[in-house]
């Protein structure tokens, strides 16, 4: 097992087990883990962070109404499938947060969007594992608050590694009924 490997296998261990879990008790009851893009090594990325000069506090609706407050610190450019793209970095009290939606929000991800925690390397330069993207917590029970991905950070590509659309056995069963 590699080290991607062992992170999805603990994480679906947590969200059966864990009582810090966002899945409900209905949910766990039928949950056999979360469905993952297979390792893509071509979206593990090493990239130079263009720090901006004004690092202006913007707020992010939440996807309970709430309004939290982010610094945008910095961008990153890159290519997916040899198409540029580029992605804001925010930075709050607990660090360094990208939050984006790619053009398969809605499909085979969640429609507002995942999350990745960018990797501060030295020399101005930052690591996103796109393997490691997430959903959100909202994406599995509307009980959490998540910030919704701001414009700049809504991509034309897909984005095709870390986690895919949630699908509760629920959902399945309502798809199937229609």
């Amino acid at each position: 097992m590699n080290r991607l490997e062992e992170i999805r296998h603990e994480k679906d261990h947590f969200f059966l087990e864990s009582p810090h879990s966002p899945l409900t008790h209905e949910q766990k009851a039928s949950f056999d883990g979360l469905d993952y893009f297979p390792e893509n090594l071509e979206l593990d990325l090493t990239l130079e962070l263009e720090e901006f000069e004004d690092k202006e506090q913007i707020t992010m609706q939440t996807s309970t109404g709430d309004i939290q407050t982010y610094q945008r610190y910095g961008l990153v450019q890159f290519e997916v499938g040899g198409v540029p793209a580029s992605l804001t970095i925010y930075a709050n009290q607990h660090g360094f947060f990208l939050p984006f939606v790619d053009s398969l929000a809605g499909q085979e991800t969640y429609p507002a969007g995942r999350y990745l925690e960018p990797e501060v390397l030295p020399g101005g330069n930052v690591r996103l594992d796109f393997n490691l993207a997430y959903n959100p917590y909202c994406a599995y029970n509307d009980m959490w608050s998540c910030p919704f991905p701001p414009a700049e950070n809504r991509l034309q590509v897909p984005v095709r590694a870390g986690e895919k659309l949630f699908q509760s056995e629920e959902a399945i069963n309502d798809l199937h009924e229609q």
